[in-house]
């Protein structure tokens, strides 16, 4: 039987963190974790946010371990709309990283919240 998104989406294992792009931020400048943007990269050019690292979700499982060697580095992903940042972290949990966590705000908060000005 297939499943809608949103079913999926409620099966997703209890091991996956979500945070708000607010709460991403204030974390990652206390524990030097990773920000990824799990988008394709024309989605990348027309919304940037400067401050992440553009591994998308097709190729996020092939990249993490050539990118983040330490398991228990956190990481924190993000997408356009946070659907995809909760399946990659979700994959990300189940290949060993320990500290993963999906930002579930739409891209604009992300942006808003990963700006310089919204950090002064």
């Amino acid at each position: 039987m297939l499943k809608t998104i949103q079913e999926r989406l409620a099966m997703l294992s209890a091991d996956v963190r979500l945070v708000s792009a607010r709460e991403a931020r204030e974390e990652l400048a206390a524990n030097g974790g990773a920000l990824i943007d799990v988008r394709e990269p024309v989605e990348n050019s027309e919304s940037p946010v400067p401050t992440a690292l553009l591994i998308p979700r097709g190729l996020l499982e092939m990249k993490a371990t050539e990118q983040f060697k330490d398991p228990d580095r956190p990481l924190y992903l993000h997408c356009g709309t946070g659907v995809r940042a909760q399946l990659a972290a979700e994959q990300l949990t189940v290949m060993g990283y320990t500290r993963v966590a999906a930002i579930t705000d739409g891209i604009k908060d992300v942006q808003t919240a990963f700006t310089d000005d919204a950090n002064a």
